[in-house]
């Protein structure tokens, strides 16, 4: 039997749902799949996404680290950049960065402290 990679989930960790929704909805254009608690007062786990990439929302103790980095390889940066400049968002005013190892990026940091950036190869 071979082994066959299929996707990685980063889990964010979140502090506040309807701050979570602004950024991530409102600013980012995610969709909000599904969430769920073990009770109407436990801690929200969620599950958002945009096209193929999906991540995982969590307000619950030791489920990702205030901090993370993740980095989504895509195509089309200038559009989602003139797409997110366009949404005036009071919170992030990102730019284009270009790398001296030939990639573009614009990075975002979400209101709890998780930086998102989407990087593409210049020329493509």
């Amino acid at each position: 039997m071979s082994v066959a990679l299929h996707i990685a989930i980063p889990t964010l960790r979140i502090f506040d749902v309807p701050k979570a929704r602004e950024f991530y909805l409102d600013f980012l254009g995610s969709a909000w799949d599904w969430e769920h608690r073990f009770a109407p007062d436990a801690p929200l786990f969620a599950q958002i996404s945009r096209g193929p990439v999906l991540l995982f929302l969590s307000e619950h103790f030791g489920d990702g680290t205030p901090g993370t980095h993740v980095l989504i390889r895509m195509a089309g940066l200038e559009a989602l950049h003139a797409d997110l400049t366009a949404k005036n968002y009071r919170h992030a005013r990102p730019g284009i960065e270009d790398r001296p190892w030939g990639w573009r990026d614009v990075s975002v940091h979400d209101p709890f402290g998780n930086r998102i950036t989407f990087s593409e190869i210049k020329d493509h």
